[in-house]
Formats: structure tokens, sequence, C-alpha cells
């Protein structure tokens, strides 16, 4: 069985040709053991995101980030720097929800 992180690492590679869309989502984030915090999402892919977070995460750490109009979906920090954390999504987002926030959210 893969690892959070090999899963992560493997989308990641093969989404490197998708073009990359500045986005900026409202959203929650809630590190386990913790409380949920405010925080922005400023980037997302069917395999994880990069939010902010005002309090220091910890690579391994399980979160939990809710999205407008979506349940929590778990992930795990992959790195964190300058208040911000890389997470992996325990499961991988549905391309076709990850198409609808893209398009709810996208910059115009």
């Amino acid at each position: 069985m893969q690892s959070t992180v090999d899963r992560y690492q493997i989308a990641a590679q093969e989404d490197r040709c998708a073009p990359r869309t500045e986005l900026h989502i409202p959203a929650q984030l809630r590190a386990s053991g913790g409380r949920a915090f405010q925080s922005v999402v400023h980037d997302l892919s069917i395999s994880g995101f990069s939010a902010s977070s005002v309090n220091r995460m910890h690579v391994g750490q399980i979160c939990w980030l809710t999205l407008p109009g979506l349940g929590a979906l778990q992930s795990e920090v992959v790195w964190w720097e300058n208040c911000i954390a890389g997470c992996a999504f325990h499961e991988l987002l549905s391309p076709i929800v990850h198409e609808n926030v893209l398009q709810q959210f996208r910059q115009l």
C-alpha cells in the first residue's frame, strides 16, 4: 500500500502539465487535535493544496480542509514554510469536484 506522500508525489508529477491558476478560496483548516481556523487556499489540485496557516504545521501532521459547499477533506501536511502549509489529500479529489471548485473560484 502506498503512503499518502507517495500518492501525492505521483499525482503531482502527472499534473505538472496542467495550467496553474492563482486561487483565493476562503476555507477552514483544522489540525488533528486542534480547533478549526479561517484559512485561504492558494493552490488546489486533485492531489492536494496549499493554504495559509496561522499555526505552525508539521510534516506528517493530519489535518482537515473544509471548502465552501464541501465536507471536511482529510489531508496530511507535506511541507510548511512562512505560514503556508502544503498538504496532500488522503483520497484524491474527484476531477469533477476539482473542476467545479476551480470554476467557482477561478480569478478572471
